[in-house]
């Protein structure tokens, strides 16, 4: 775990960084709050992992400091946490979520109009990040549009079959999931055959986190998990247990086989990193096996 470990540290370190350097300090704050309470960085890890699977040199040859890709691959990673922890604070005021990683939620702590004010804030910071390369801004922003047509669909149309649902889980996290991966293979100067691939592979590594997510909502402790549980049924939200009715060992299955086309599409890339590889195969199995 070493290596995932130092992956997630140096993410850390620079998200630390570009929230210290907001102004004025309340929204410094207020970011802060919601950024650095903790979180898993699948996202943010999946970039680094794709860039040096596509070739690119995160690190140096002593590993001690970024490589030729680094700086980017590492910007890039940033960029999809805040655009991802942006969204975060949205879902939580339509869902009326006092918790989040098991501190107060944004709008909770600081008030409605202060939350939404952090979310403009942090994608503000993201697309500073992304803004030196077109690519880049094109792939995040197909992502947003993604992403915002899903909580549309969400809000007013809701799915009522398995192929409705997949459609708004690809949207609503497997196109983020998607980006991710890109980021990282444009980070690396990857052929489009190779972004596709990996954007591709993410994408459906990210449909099956959020079955798996819609199975914890039904059947995890929330002091476990961090958040309220049962939400999906309060807040009378779709969720492919709600759609389809099928047990959890049933639907965790059906995540297991959206893992599984995912490493055929990781099999398309002539992957450079071995060992990136492999901590791209265990994500895949990570976000079907997790607890929480």
């Amino acid at each position: 775990m070493e290596y995932v470990e130092a992956r997630r540290d140096v993410i850390e370190e620079r998200l630390r960084e570009v929230v210290a350097a907001v102004e004025p300090t309340e929204l410094e704050d207020e970011l802060a709050h919601v950024v650095l309470a903790g979180g898993k960085r699948v996202r943010p890890t999946l970039t680094l992992l794709a860039c040096e699977a596509a070739g690119g040199s995160v690190w140096s040859s002593d590993s001690e400091s970024l490589g030729p890709n680094g700086q980017t691959a590492l910007d890039f990673a940033v960029g999809v946490e805040l655009v991802h922890n942006a969204s975060l604070v949205v879902d939580d005021i339509i869902d009326q979520s006092a918790l989040r990683r098991g501190s107060e939620s944004a709008w909770a702590a600081y008030g409605h109009g202060p939350a939404i004010v952090a979310s403009d804030g942090l994608l503000g910071e993201a697309f500073a990040l992304f803004s030196a390369d077109s690519r880049a801004l094109e792939s995040v922003s197909r992502a947003l549009v993604e992403l915002g047509e899903g909580e549309a669909v969400e809000l007013v149309d809701q799915p009522s079959s398995e192929s409705e649902y997949m459609e708004l889980a690809r949207r609503k996290t497997g196109a983020l999931f998607r980006t991710a991966a890109e980021l990282g293979a444009i980070a690396a100067d990857a052929d489009a055959a190779t972004i596709d691939a990996l954007g591709e592979y993410a994408e459906r590594v990210g449909i099956a986190f959020q079955i798996r997510d819609d199975v914890l909502d039904s059947v995890a402790d929330a002091e476990d998990l961090g958040k309220p549980t049962g939400q999906d049924d309060t807040m009378d939200r779709p969720s492919i247990v709600r759609v389809t009715g099928e047990d959890p060992e049933t639907l965790t299955e059906r995540a297991r086989m959206e893992s599984e086309a995912a490493l055929a599409a990781l099999d398309r890339v002539a992957v450079e990193d071995s060992e990136a590889r492999q901590y791209l195969e265990d994500l895949a199995t990570f976000v079907v096996d997790r607890d929480r």
